[in-house]
């Protein structure tokens, strides 16, 4: 084989590798156009991240302006031997699955249910999503005079249902985590059902039909057909909401009992 036959072989693979004429200025304008939407996010989330994981190798106190001292990962030592983070941190966990695994079943029910041919249909899936779409400072406003201790509709309803004076459910570990929990069902629900639902509408009707032809009964459907067809997006959803749920977890006061649920 002559160098001549080799230069023209390695030429063409060579302009492949490279890409078609203009490809770089392409990728060059697509990154101005990105640009603006990743500025703030690096600006504003990546940046604030990355100080704060500096600030933990470091003296650094709130509200303190004194200059820092690097201290490595004697700020993890320390905590690995506190008792109140090992609570914090299993009261977190029960927290987030608490709220993720409930939740998720159901979104999942009432995402089946609203993607049946129901009368009132809209109306039932414009209901579904007002939690949603109510501001959190209305929401724990609301969900607070449920638990009112004097005058809330739970306490009412017990009263007047005989099963006793009601008591103050916010205070104290057994009935404030229950109760946060309830809470962020509630809240969280509407935007997994809505993503299930979502899924569910993509799914092939055909597949439905010819399982039911096949003699498969509902669960055997849901099982081989629905499953299958919306399972990336309960992975995803789930796994979302338990991130978001771990994070909005913040112990206040000198007690674990007494969470800051946003």
């Amino acid at each position: 084989m002559t160098s001549a036959s080799v230069k023209g072989r390695s030429g063409p693979r060579r302009a492949q590798e490279k890409g078609p004429p203009g490809a770089a200025a392409r990728d060059r304008a697509a990154w101005f156009l990105v640009l603006p939407a990743l500025l703030p996010i690096l600006i504003l989330s990546v940046g604030p991240l990355l100080y704060g994981i500096a600030l933990a190798f470091t003296d650094a106190q709130s509200g303190r302006t004194r200059s820092t001292q690097w201290i490595g990962t004697l700020n993890f030592q320390d905590l690995l031997h506190d008792t109140l983070f090992w609570d914090s941190f299993r009261i977190g966990l029960i927290w987030a699955f608490g709220v993720t695994v409930p939740q998720f079943l159901l979104a999942l029910g009432l995402a089946l249910l609203l993607n049946q041919k129901l009368r009132m249909r809209w109306l039932a899936r414009a209901l579904a999503i007002i939690p949603w779409a109510m501001p959190e400072v209305v929401v724990g406003i609301m969900w607070r005079l449920v638990y009112n201790p004097d005058a809330g509709i739970l306490n009412e309803t017990i009263r007047d249902l005989g099963l006793g004076d009601g008591r103050d459910w916010l205070t104290g570990l057994a009935t404030a985590l229950p109760a946060v929990i309830l809470v962020g069902i509630w809240a969280g629900m509407p935007q997994t059902t809505v993503a299930l639902l979502a899924g569910l509408q993509n799914t092939p009707h055909e597949l439905h039909e010819a399982a039911a032809l096949d003699g498969a009964g509902a669960w055997r459907r849901f099982r081989t057909v629905t499953w299958p067809a919306i399972k990336p997006i309960a992975l995803a959803i789930t796994a979302l909401n338990f991130i978001w749920k771990s994070m909005n977890w913040r112990p206040i006061g000198p007690s674990p009992a007494y969470p800051l649920i946003h």
